[in-house]
């Protein structure tokens, strides 16, 4: 039996120690809501923590209401799941993950006031309360989050989307021995000066992979960016990067990003053997504004990312043929695994992006990444945005969130529950 014994919610604002420009707006500081849940299991009270930024400009991109506006209204959604968590989940013969994947449903029907919020708001502000769910349950019973997949434990809202044997059995099929170093991902904004910073990132860091921010509304511009961008980490000496693109829903056409794909490929063919993947480059309602993306998967992989709100968008990306799907630890832990599983079950391939995760989000974004068979490892940026958000963990976990020699490293012990102890 588990128990939501007690759950709250804090909050802080972080400041950038650069601008993060997306095609939606800048990003200069943001609100860190961080979750403690406690939980009882089998018997085992057990206090686990998650944490998120409320990252208004992603989850909920309307220019209509003000970053207060918005803010309050996404504080206003975490502190009313955290009254309201312990009195659904009171002795629940269910699998944490079941929990989880209901905790979301939750959200998704809450109402909040005085503003009506997008479902990826939603999911976003009941992320750090599936993480500390699974941390405390792990730390309960001493046991990584990865290994509680060893049964064939009924996941009701998941299972149908599974062929033999349900959810819990599509999870532990993709779970890999943990790897212990990630590659470590540079993100180069569209008004980042590009020889200067990347030769200085490059040579703190030792960056070998690249994500470069574009605007999505211009591919011949597009493409002279990312031209630039290559060879500039040529000249810096990295002499086979890899590179991802993220032009944060601006294209208007899959036709639009083929087209910057073969202008890209005739004017450097380095640069474009260097892309390895582009992220969901059109609108993330892709129910209501579909498109054909076979001919660009022919050439580089596109992924959904915004676009996948629900477990049903699943099947649409890949009728719609799009490669694989970018996971994000911002969209739940819960949603997280099941989908994971859906599309490595489907041959799909998986990527872990990130929402600069700080502190004990960046470790569990690592921890996804060291466990999953992800292409990218994992990209964790809040070491080049907010730094300070990761004090508590320095200098211990230098290596980790220091990237050194354009890697990340993990602990040799893999910890209990997400790692919010470590």
């Amino acid at each position: 039996m588990l128990s939501i014994v007690d759950a709250h919610v804090t909050f802080q604002m972080q400041p950038l120690v650069r601008p993060l420009h997306l095609s939606s707006g800048t990003i200069r500081d943001v609100t860190q809501a961080s979750a403690a849940m406690t939980v009882e299991v089998e018997g085992r009270r057990a206090i686990g923590r998650g944490t998120v930024y409320l990252s208004h400009l992603w989850a909920w991109p309307d220019a209509s209401l003000t970053h207060d506006e918005r803010d309050k209204t996404l504080r206003g959604l975490c502190e009313r799941l955290a009254n309201e968590l312990p009195t659904h989940f009171r002795d629940v013969a269910l699998h944490p993950i079941e929990v989880g994947l209901q905790l979301h449903e939750i959200a998704r029907n809450m109402a909040v006031f005085p503003h009506s919020a997008p479902i990826l708001a939603h999911a976003m502000c009941a992320s750090p309360f599936d993480a500390a769910l699974h941390d405390a349950v792990g730390r309960a019973l001493n046991r990584s989050a990865f290994d509680l997949y060893e049964g064939n434990v009924a996941v009701p809202t998941a299972d149908k989307y599974f062929r033999d044997g349900g959810a819990c059995r599509a999870i532990r099929a993709m779970l890999q021995p943990p790897r212990h170093t990630l590659p470590a991902w540079y993100i180069v904004s569209d008004t980042d000066q590009l020889h200067r910073e990347l030769a200085n990132a490059i040579r703190q860091r030792g960056y070998l992979c690249f994500k470069l921010k574009l605007t999505g509304r211009d591919d011949q511009a597009d493409v002279s960016r990312t031209v630039d961008a290559y060879r500039a980490v040529l000249a810096a000496g990295v002499d086979k990067p890899r590179i991802t693109v993220d032009s944060n829903e601006g294209n208007p056409t899959a036709e639009s990003v083929l087209e910057y794909l073969q202008r890209l490929q005739a004017t450097d063919t380095g640069a474009f053997q260097s892309l390895q993947y582009l992220e969901q480059p059109t609108s993330r309602d892709i129910h209501k504004h579909p498109h054909d993306w076979r001919a660009v998967s022919r050439l580089k992989p596109v992924l959904l990312d915004e676009g996948l709100t629900n477990l049903n968008s699943l099947t649409e990306a890949e009728q719609q043929g799009y490669n694989g799907i970018a996971l994000k630890t911002c969209k739940g832990h819960s949603m997280l695994l099941v989908c994971a599983a859906w599309t490595h079950q489907h041959q799909m391939c998986l990527s872990l992006q990130d929402l600069t995760n700080p502190g004990i989000a960046l470790i569990h974004a690592a921890l996804v990444g060291s466990h999953l068979p992800t292409i990218n490892g994992a990209e964790l940026n809040s070491p080049q945005f907010t730094p300070a958000a990761n004090s508590e963990f320095l200098p211990r976990l230098a290596e980790l969130f220091e990237p050194r020699d354009g890697l990340h490293r993990l602990p040799a012990a893999m910890p209990v529950g997400l790692g919010s102890h470590l």
